[in-house]
């Protein structure tokens, strides 16, 4: 048989590695052609990789955790042809010569999704019918493939992870979703199917540990517990939020906000959009009218840009750390929009499931650590835009109102800005912009 080595490809952005999360097949497994075979994480996003061969697999090249390098081998399949001695006929493809390639190309397989080309890829369970081949060549004797193990049904990575951390393998869990899907629940119910084995087991070993590295800090004079490797992602994050640090002369400036209007605006219409999403709309009518702010500087140039159209990013919370994916062309979009798009990122996002251009093309960024329940934050700028808004969370506070003393909606905005664009009166106008916004949105939605 013929053994195909798929390389881990250029992943986009520029990345020279990255680290394999999760493997969807094992050695023996049946795969057809674009099938996900692995989900690797980049330092922008978790991306499933499909596989240009199909067969059974041979070899996995990594195991999960282990970072890898564009262009170096992924995973091998066995094709299941044999290969002759010689050619039968000059016009016979073997191999992936030209005309081979080009047969295959027009030669491809009847059932299935149309991407399984002759030659490389496996007719689904149950396909009747045989290949056609060119005139003239020699039938070759193909063997039996050996029996594969059925490719467990995922398609959350968050149910992967799940089970990863139990120990369990997804492939030993019945699933209980469509065409067989594994869900969460039914990871769950194989995690308290197993805990009882587990507890009576009298070999069974202790939980791992993380082992002590056997170091004592000099500085300290205490014993490393552990050592730790930074994923390829937080080393990502820690570059980005250095070079911010060390490139940009920012300043933050506060200011304190009656949301009570905004907050009865929503209690109005619980189906309507939430309350980050008339911020954002905010923040966008805020960025028109001081459009220094949703751009860059370009240091080697000495030249400010600014943008035409906003790409709004957001800061979300995920497992494998805070990343700030932008809603594209937030300018273009009305409240109601916005709202949609927001959940809809923010769920992908948590997923590892934003694009590269969501994750890599913001230019100006709203974080709403008031869903963390603290009220302010000097947040550092997402390099290379230029500054960040940031909402705290909403509670009772005293508040003066016509020189009465009552209860009020307060929230801080904090925002960070690159001195070098602009000074404080500009920031201060932005910030008004949306802190009035806030505070009487029906006036500000009529101007919007």
């Amino acid at each position: 048989m013929t053994i195909h080595t798929f390389e881990l490809p250029d992943l986009g952005e520029g990345l020279t590695e990255a680290e394999v999360v999760t493997w969807l097949v094992a050695v023996g497994d049946t795969v057809a052609v674009d099938q996900p075979i692995a989900e690797v994480e980049t330092a922008k996003s978790i991306v499933e990789v499909p596989t240009p061969y199909g067969g059974v697999v041979h070899e996995l090249h990594g195991a999960e955790g282990e970072v890898l390098a564009v262009g170096g081998p992924l995973i091998s399949v066995a094709d299941g042809t044999a290969e002759p001695a010689a050619p039968a006929a000059p016009e016979k493809p073997a191999g992936p010569s030209a005309d081979g390639e080009r047969y295959r190309e027009e030669e491809r397989a009847g059932t299935g999704s149309g991407n399984v080309l002759i030659g490389y890829g496996t007719p689904e369970a149950g396909t009747r019918g045989r290949r056609r081949r060119p005139r003239g060549t020699a039938a070759v004797p193909v063997p039996a493939a050996p029996a594969a193990r059925r490719v467990p049904l995922v398609t959350s990575p968050l149910v992967r992870r799940l089970a990863r951390e139990a120990g369990l393998r997804v492939a030993d869990v019945e699933g209980s979703g469509a065409d067989g899907l594994i869900t969460r629940r039914d990871v769950l119910a194989a995690i308290g199917a197993a805990a009882p084995a587990r507890e009576s087991a009298p070999d069974a070993a202790p939980p791992a540990a993380p082992a002590p590295a056997g170091t004592v800090d000099p500085r300290t004079g205490l014993a490393e517990s552990s050592r730790i490797p930074m994923s390829g992602f937080r080393r990502s994050v820690a570059a980005a939020l250095s070079r911010s640090r060390s490139e940009i002369p920012e300043a933050t400036v506060w200011v304190d906000v009656d949301a009570t209007e905004l907050v009865r605006l929503r209690a109005a219409h619980p189906r309507g959009p939430g309350l980050l999403s008339y911020v954002a709309r905010f923040t966008v009518a805020g960025l028109r009218a001081h459009p220094e702010l949703n751009g860059l500087v370009d240091a080697d140039r000495g030249e400010l840009v600014q943008y035409d159209g906003v790409n709004l990013g957001l800061a979300v919370q995920t497992d494998r750390g805070l990343v700030a994916p932008a809603v594209l062309g937030a300018h273009r979009l009305t409240t109601a929009e916005l709202d949609a798009e927001i959940r809809r990122l923010t769920a992908a996002a948590r997923e590892g499931r934003a694009t590269p251009a969501e994750m890599t093309g913001g230019t100006f960024t709203l974080n709403n650590y008031g869903s963390l329940r603290v009220d302010g934050s000097a947040a550092i700028i997402n390099h290379p835009q230029v500054a960040i808004l940031g909402i705290g969370r909403i509670i009772d506070r005293p508040w003066v109102v016509d020189g009465e003393l009552t209860v009020r909606k307060v929230t801080q905005l904090s925002f960070a800005f690159d001195h070098r664009v602009c000074d404080g009166g500009a920031a201060a106008g932005f910030m008004r912009v949306v802190a009035d916004a806030i505070e009487d949105p029906a006036a500000a939605i009529a101007r919007l």
